[in-house]
């Protein structure tokens, strides 16, 4: 509040600094930064603008007196819903910060204008190449959404906040993807999203600016590091299927011991499994099966 009192002057001394520390109080419990607060109130205080200001202001309402018929199409404001005007009166913000939305009067020639839109703006990180802290160079792009909550703080404390906003978040892009490895790049894309829009949010706060939503839209790797994780992943796949066929290899020729155990025990049962094959055969195609006689039954009919 040191330069608000050197500002206001010595007849500015005394209730009125009582009414900036307030307003700057004020300020902050809504969310405004405190450099973004005190930069309100600094240029509140001005409203003293001396004898010569206080002439043009009084020629500028006498000029809309006398110029009435046709004044107040010049005086008349109109600014929609989802804007707000911050008027600057001879340079100064004018007392009860941005005006909007809806019909204002403001005085020409004294008065100038700036339009903030306060709806979400969205835009297109451009393609960042980055090298990974595995010394992997990579292209990745993102979508920004943002909006401005603070329509005083956008005009004073940036020059043009949406061109700021997007170079900001090229260069975090960048400095954020380049402490991460591929593999958490591919795999950790939420996570590096949120953290990117932090750490947005926290840098345009003094803007103004409220930060939405961060989205890691592409990555894109080289073609020679595409084909050789691609030959990585077919080999992978190649060796685990041949594990997947000798633990099958293995399974049958267990089944197979077990099944000739049990028809070992019993010799009639290879015969039933003889006579079951070939009833499959014929079961498949019509055609004419040969099959020697059973020794057994040879040796009964030789006996009689």
């Amino acid at each position: 509040m040191v330069d608000a009192e050197k500002g206001a002057g010595p007849s500015n001394a005394g209730p009125k600094n009582n009414q900036y520390e307030d307003i700057g109080m004020e300020n902050t419990a809504n969310g405004v930064s405190k450099s973004t607060a005190h930069l309100i109130t600094s240029e509140q205080s001005q409203q003293d603008v001396g004898i010569c200001g206080g002439i043009l202001i009084f020629i500028s309402i006498l000029m809309c007196f006398v110029f009435f018929p046709l004044a107040p199409f010049f005086i008349i404001k109109v600014v929609a819903q989802y804007e707000k005007a911050v008027i600057l009166r001879l340079g100064c913000i004018r007392k009860g910060g941005a005006a909007g939305p809806g019909l204002f009067f403001f005085l020409p020639c004294v008065d100038e204008i700036h339009v903030v839109d306060m709806r979400t703006i969205s835009f297109d990180v451009p393609p960042q190449e980055i090298l990974t802290k595995d010394s992997v160079t990579v292209t990745v792009d993102a979508v920004v959404y943002f909006r401005i909550q603070d329509a005083v703080s956008s005009v004073c404390n940036v020059d043009n906040v949406k061109t700021a906003t997007r170079l900001l978040a090229q260069t975090t892009l960048r400095n954020m993807l380049g402490t991460k490895s591929l593999s958490e790049i591919l795999s950790e894309r939420e996570e590096i999203s949120n953290s990117m829009q932090q750490t947005l949010d926290e840098a345009t706060d003094p803007w103004g600016v409220l930060v939405e939503r961060v989205e890691v839209k592409d990555v894109r790797l080289p073609k020679n590091l595409q084909r050789a994780m691609a030959a990585e992943a077919e080999a992978h796949r190649d060796a685990k299927a041949k594990v997947i066929a000798a633990e099958g290899e293995l399974n049958a020729s267990k089944a197979l011991k077990e099944a000739a155990d049990v028809i070992a025990e019993s010799p009639a049962a290879l015969q039933l499994r003889y006579l079951q094959t070939l009833g499959t055969i014929a079961a498949e195609r019509n055609s004419t099966i040969l099959f020697p006689m059973p020794i057994d039954m040879m040796k009964a009919f030789a006996e009689k």
